[in-house]
Parts: structure tokens; C-alpha cells; sequence
């Protein structure tokens, strides 16, 4: 066998693979010897027919089927022992080739095309990406805070609604005319009162009682996401549903909430010696913080990205990626469509893979299996009860078996692994990067998403 390569251009060449009958006959005439131990031919006992009759029955398929492995064991082990980085996969050049006829011929010879990748170096020093991190106001504390008391506090109900409450009953869409709209919507919902837009309607709700009535306009008198969520509808129609609804009051719930007290410090912070408020307000910050800092990492990494992106100016051996994407025989990629979107999304997708292959190179970015097993274990531990009897070890090699099957299934934690994938990328990043951190208001840091 011979393997000889002719460069096409910088970036594509023609691969030229010699094969003789001496590389793969050995095969073949074991393959023939056991198709004739098996074969059941008519006249003949079984295993006793002619090797001259069951090579002319079996001989051009046995062959061909050897050529095609030693083809692409040598042509592999080729790109291999010669280190090219290859893009997509050897296209075989059936021009060159010519046609092939496993019956007569001994020797064959096979061209493939082959595109590599450029050369290229990330410059990092020429990235210039600040890591924005979210100021936490005092009053966003107080917000956490109004969450863990409603949270952990008592559910009363009410006979007599008052500001608040949550009411619960049935409402019906009416017509221009006040009356029941003939279609319209008819179910039976939860209003909380907190989320009221107008204070100027409380009074419409304000001692109401069971089997009472209120007509109000749900556009005016609540936020998008509580009429989506209270009718059973999706955004888009929520967002356009502006008639009037009549509320036939069935019952009121309030929460009295929790006193701040040690009591709910050990509720919100069990694994914490919290020992009074001010102790507590800073442990809620943190934790906001804690919460801010993924969305701080989420928009770090893709400014990155594309600062990355951006800098990358190697050419792409684009006639051949477009043959290799039209090869794969998938319905959405014709040639016209690939055409139509190859500035826009093959292009960003085939740069991102080789700057990926750089990073690599300085710390794995790919989450391991080990690393999304003890990702699984950390959030099974969280809910996690020792049982009776169970030893340390044995709750833990519990957790273990656990989490390794959940993560056998990659389809069930995709969104888990790019999870770690983001942060594993965010963690290279600020390694390389070392930014300067630049504290924002929230509604900046919305803004700066946006971009």
C-alpha cells in the first residue's frame, strides 16, 4: 500500500491511496474458507460446495468489502501519523478515481479530497472585554428579604379581601356591551393582589367576599406575565387581550409573614450562625450576588466570543466545506440553502470549532464525565437524607451510583453540561484575561445584555 498527498492549495489537497492485492487477499481467503464451512448451496452438502463456486457467488463482495477497511484504516492513520487537522471529513473524488470493478480488478487506487484547517493564534492581549458585575442595592435586599418572610410565614383566608390578597374565582370575558362574550374566556384563576399596576383599583377589590362580584380591564389592572399565567394563555395573547372580565369572587388567601427573628435565620441559612438582622441583610446579599454572578459570567463569555470571533481573519477553504455540508444528504442542506445562510451561521459555527480546538490546547472547556457526576452528586446532596443505618461511605457511594446514571443520559442533563460547559469557558476566560471588573446598575447590565 501507498499513500501520497498533492496539495490543491494552502488549504485543500488530494490524497492518493494505493492498494495491492497483497494488502488485503489474506482477509479474503479467510472470509471465503468460512463462507464455505456455512455455505448451504442447492447439489451441494453443507461446507462441501466448490471454493471455485463460492468465489464466483461471494468473491467480488468479500473484496470489496476488504479493500473499503484497509481504505480507511491506512486513510485515517494517514491524517493521523501526519498531524492534519482536518475540516469535516475526506471527500472521495469519484472523477479521479474512475469506476471500480471488485470482480476483475486486483489493485485499486482512491483519491479523496481533503480540506485543513488555517493557521492561526488567539491574541488575547487584544481582547478588550470588562466583566460587568450588578450592583446590590440595599433595596434589593430588602426585596429578598420581603421574599423569605411571605415565604416562610402563615397562610391565612380571610373572609374580607383586602391589599395583598390573593383572591381566587371565576372569571368570565365580556363583550363591548358588558354582557358574557359569546367564545370568550371563562376559567377559574388566582389574582394576587401585590402585583396590582394601578393602586387606584385597590378599591374595587378591598372588602370584597365570597360570591361577590368585580368588573375590572385585566390589561389595566395587571402585568403581562399574571394575565398569561391566570387565563392560560401564551405571551403573545396576553399581551393583546385587553377586554374587560367580570371576577366571581370563591375565596381569599393571605399570608401573615414571618418575623425576622432566629427562626427564620436558621430556615433561610440552616447551614449558617446568623445571630442578627444586620448579620442576615449581608448573607442575603451574597447570595444575590451569588445569583448575579452567573448572568455576569453568561455575558462575559459571549462578549468574548465574539471578541474572539471577530478577531479571527483566517480564510476558510469555503468551496470545499459547502460540497462537504451538501455530501451529508440532510434535507434542510441543499446547496441553495447552505449558500443563503453561510455568512450568517456556517461561517460563526466553523470559526468557533477551531477557536475551540485553541482552547483546548490551554484547559479543557468540555465538561468530563467525572465533572458532570459530582455537578449531579452537589444537587442530590442538597435534598439528600442519610438513611437509617447508612454510613457515611455508604450514603455517599449511594450518591455516586445515583448520579452516574443520571448522567449516562446525556439527553436528560444537556442543558446541565452546557452549564458546565459556560463554565468552564468563563473560568478560562478570566484566567487569560485577568478583566477588570466594572460594577453596573441592573438596568445597565439589561442594557449591556442587549448588545
Amino acid at each position: 500500500m501507498n499513500i501520497t498527498r498533492e496539495n490543491l492549495s494552502d488549504l485543500e489537497l488530494c490524497i492518493k491511496v494505493d492498494i495491492e492485492e497483497k494488502d488485503y487477499i489474506e482477509n479474503v481467503n479467510k472470509q471465503l474458507k468460512d463462507y464455505q464451512k456455512k455455505a448451504v448451496v442447492p447439489g451441494f452438502r453443507k461446507g462441501m460446495a466448490p471454493m471455485g463456486l463460492i468465489q464466483r457467488m461471494y468473491k467480488a463482495a468479500i473484496v470489496g468489502d476488504a479493500v473499503q477497511n484497509e481504505l480507511n484504516t491506512a486513510l485515517f492513520k494517514y491524517i493521523d501519523d501526519e498531524k492534519l487537522h482536518i475540516l469535516g471529513m475526506p471527500m472521495s473524488n469519484d472523477e479521479k478515481t474512475g469506476e471500480v470493478d471488485f470482480a476483475k480488478q486486483t489493485a485499486y487506487t482512491f483519491y479523496f479530497d481533503v480540506a485543513v484547517a488555517p493557521e492561526f493564534n488567539i491574541e488575547w492581549d487584544k481582547v478588550n472585554v470588562v466583566y460587568n458585575q450588578v450592583k446590590v442595592t440595599a433595596k434589593d435586599v430588602d426585596a429578598e428579604i420581603n421574599n423569605a418572610v411571605s415565604r416562610y410565614g402563615k397562610f391565612e383566608t380571610p373572609e374580607v379581601a383586602a391589599a395583598g390578597d390573593i383572591l381566587y374565582g371565576k372569571v368570565v370575558e365580556l363583550d363591548k356591551n358588558g354582557a358574557k362574550k359569546e367564545g370568550g374566556i371563562d376559567t377559574f384563576v388566582s389574582l394576587n393582589l401585590q402585583n396590582l399596576k394601578d393602586a387606584e383599583l385597590m378599591p374595587l377589590f378591598e372588602g370584597k367576599k365570597a360570591e361577590e362580584k368585580v368588573v375590572f380591564n385585566m390589561a389595566k389592572a395587571f402585568p403581562t406575565a399574571d394575565i398569561e399565567r391566570a387565563l392560560h394563555i401564551d405571551t403573545a395573547a396576553a399581551k393583546k387581550f385587553k377586554s374587560d372580565v367580570e371576577l366571581t369572587l370563591s375565596g381569599i388567601s393571605r399570608i401573615i409573614p414571618h418575623e425576622i427573628n432566629d427562626d427564620l435565620f436558621k430556615m433561610v441559612f440552616p447551614e449558617q450562625e446568623i445571630k442578627d438582622e444586620a448579620a442576615f441583610r449581608k448573607a442575603m446579599q451574597k447570595e444575590i450576588e451569588k445569583a448575579n454572578a452567573e448572568q455576569s459570567d453568561y455575558l462575559f463569555v459571549n462578549q468574548v466570543r465574539k471578541a474572539l470571533l471577530d478577531q479571527f481573519t483566517a480564510p476558510l477553504p469555503e468551496n470545499f466545506l459547502k460540497r462537504w455540508f451538501a455530501s451529508r444528504g440532510e434535507k434542510e442542506m441543499t446547496p441553495e440553502s447552505i449558500e443563503a445562510d453561510w455568512a450568517e451561521k456556517y461561517v460563526p459555527s466553523l470559526k468557533w470549532e477551531l477557536i475551540e480546538s485553541k482552547l483546548e490546547e490551554i484547559s479543557p472547556v468540555e465538561p468530563t464525565n467525572n465533572q458532570i457526576v459530582d455537578y449531579i452528586k452537589d444537587i442530590l446532596r442538597r435534598s439528600d437524607k442519610q438513611q437509617e443505618g447508612e454510613t457515611a461511605e455508604q450514603a455517599e457511594e449511594r450518591l455516586e451510583k445515583a448520579a452516574r446514571s443520571i448522567a449516562a443520559d446525556r439527553q436528560n442533563v444537556r442543558q446541565l453540561v452546557d452549564r458546565l460547559y459556560a463554565e468552564n469557558l468563563a473560568k478560562l476566560f478570566k484566567d487569560q484575561l485577568k478583566p477588570e471588573v466594572e460594577k453596573v446598575s441592573a438596568k445597565e447590565f439589561g442594557e449591556r445584555a442587549q448588545k
